[in-house]
């Protein structure tokens, strides 16, 4: 089967070919540029815990060199200390300080993921650090994966589609025709892709305007994030944050007007100086590393797939005000799309499941988009819906803190419990610590050879996952544990499902009582957690999960042969999972 075409090697290009790459689908990645990546330390971005873990599962190294996972955030407003929240500390991270009666800390707001009594860290760390790094640590993966084929300085000029495949021609050097399986367009605002399939991109224009500035000084919170509403000194603006980076370097953002006011090279030394001097007493030596102005909009495209083709990334959403980030919700596209595309890849068709794409994508982005923009007139405007919110400072300060943290519906990690993939309720169906269709916890889970590693280590390789709840694995003798108590009857109906499945076993899951199973979906959401094994019940739902298919149907589309099942029921249980995983591995 032919390739899948990936047009457009920014971050979300290149982590869709790796993603691809790991789940064994060869791909082509047309990158309009010459394959290097410009230097701006004014030009970072945030990922949250799970991108961030997600990309350098895929293969991007030295993240931690490059970028810093923030120790803390620390909201301010005019002289006083709003909010100071250590992150990836421990259980009760946050506390408030300040002149209000009505103090309330993060578990308070009603946020999702909040800062709860059950022992388990709830603010982990997003990692900051510098889009060039990312970039570049992405495109040395993709050199060492040989599934993908980097092309540099080939720009899309036509696109055919057909039911068989995708023909793309490419400029550059040289005239290049391309056959794909699918194409995916990750090649920006300015998606070339997008404007060949005629997709139209409305939206708003200028939603925020921010000067920034890259500087290495000493200020008075490192490996602290810092946001300061209404600072008081002159020219202090509106707002202004400072999220740090290595080396002592520091990103510096100003707010500044809808309309109007020229940065001037003059005006942005005296807004780095009068800052500075307002956070330290005086002005400390600083060395200015990078300026610019970064202007935010707030798009999204009409539709994501066409036949064969996808949009992903900037090229099937803008967004970025009040915290909110981009490039994080283009990446979280690439693992929704990846597994998606890497099984109808292997086993030829899933239109559903494809469809699901733009079903859940798009639903998660848009409710984002609704979020800010509902949130702006509050925080930006006078009057309007900010009467409707008790006049606190803290309450704004949530809706902030929301879209930087990753939490409640600025920044959550989407939840699909609407997906089309989604398996209608059954009574077998039970209540755990997760949501159906949100992301599991990252436990810490055995594989049936033993091996011990932390869940998200086991997503992303294109098949899902069966997850027992068993207090005791930890002292289990594994020679014995595959054929006692009820192992042999969960192995025997994973070895029954319509795809491929892994089994793994965890001490304890938040919120569920021993012998419960999860179902997982590759990229990481609960499908459906059982009370017990059912068989049926598992059976149904993962087959729902991938799309009701013929996927897992009979013959070319994916569903082991007879054969294969009768050859796997003359093997005991636990020969039966290795050679499942072999036949995987292999």
């Amino acid at each position: 089967m032919d390739p899948v075409i990936v047009v457009g090697a920014g971050p979300v290009g290149l982590t869709l070919s790796l993603a691809l790459a790991a789940q064994g689908v060869p791909s082509v990645l047309l990158d309009e540029g010459p394959g290097t990546e410009e230097v701006r330390l004014a030009r970072t971005v945030v990922l949250r815990e799970d991108t961030a873990d997600l990309v350098e599962r895929l293969g991007a190294a030295h993240l931690a060199k490059d970028g810093l996972r923030w120790s803390g955030w620390r909201s301010m407003r005019r002289k006083q200390l709003v909010r100071d929240v250590p992150l990836g500390a421990g259980p009760d991270a946050s506390h408030d300080t300040g002149d209000s009666g009505d103090v309330r800390d993060f578990g308070d707001a009603g946020a999702a993921g909040a800062a709860g009594d059950q022992g388990v860290p709830s603010l982990p760390a997003p990692l900051h650090i510098p889009q060039h790094a990312l970039a570049s640590a992405l495109r040395a993966a993709v050199a060492a994966a040989p599934l993908v084929k980097l092309v540099p300085l080939s720009r899309i000029a036509t696109l055919e589609q057909d039911q068989d495949g995708v023909t793309v021609h490419t400029k550059g050097p040289g005239t290049t025709w391309w056959r794909g399986s699918y194409l995916v367009g990750c090649d920006g605002a300015r998606s070339t892709v997008r404007k060949l399939l005629d997709i139209r991109f409305p939206g708003r224009t200028a939603v925020e305007r921010h000067a920034v500035a890259a500087l290495r000084a000493e200020l008075p919170w490192p490996g602290e994030a810092v946001l300061h509403r209404q600072p008081p000194w002159r020219g202090g603006g509106a707002e202004v944050g400072a999220r740090p980076l290595p080396d002592g370097v520091w990103r510096l953002d100003w707010l500044l007007p809808p309309r109007g006011e020229l940065v001037t090279p003059e005006a942005l030394i005296a807004r780095i100086r009068d800052t500075l001097a307002g956070w330290c007493g005086e002005t400390p030596p600083y060395e200015l590393l990078d300026t610019g102005v970064h202007t935010l909009h707030h798009r999204l495209a009409r539709r994501w797939r066409v036949q064969r083709a996808f949009l992903a990334g900037d090229a099937a959403h803008l967004l970025g005000a009040l915290g909110t980030q981009g490039l994080d919700e283009g990446i979280r596209d690439a693992e929704n799309l990846a597994w998606k595309l890497a099984h109808a890849w292997h086993h030829r068709g899933g239109d559903l499941l494809l469809d699901s794409y733009q079903a859940e994508r798009r639903a998660a982005v848009a409710a984002r988009l609704r979020a800010a923009d509902q949130s702006l007139p509050i925080l930006r405007g006078g009057g309007g819906l900010r009467t409707l919110v008790p006049g606190t400072v803290r309450g704004h300060d949530t809706l902030l803190a929301d879209g930087h943290l990753g939490r409640g519906a600025l920044g959550a990690p989407p939840s699909y419990s609407h997906s089309p993939l989604a398996p209608p309720h059954a009574e077998a169906h039970t209540t755990v610590g997760t949501p159906p269709g949100a992301p599991v916890a990252d436990v810490r889970v055995t594989a049936p050879d033993g091996t011990a590693v932390r869940l998200r280590e086991r997503l992303g390789q294109g098949h899902p996952l069966v997850i027992l709840v068993a207090p005791g694995t930890g002292v289990w003798d594994r020679r014995h544990w595959l054929t006692a108590g009820i192992m042999p009857r969960l192995v025997e109906a994973v070895e029954a499902l319509p795809s491929p499945a892994e089994l793994l076993v965890t001490e304890s899951y938040p919120g569920a009582s021993a012998h419960t199973v999860l179902l997982v979906r590759p990229d990481g959401h609960l499908v459906a957690a059982f009370a017990g094994v059912r068989p049926a019940e598992l059976f149904a739902a993962a087959r729902a999960a991938l799309g009701g298919a013929p996927g897992a149907g009979d013959g070319e589309s994916g569903e082991r042969g007879d054969d294969e099942r009768g050859a796997a029921r003359a093997l005991g249980p636990r020969e039966r999972v290795h050679a499942d995983r072999s036949a995987r591995i292999n």
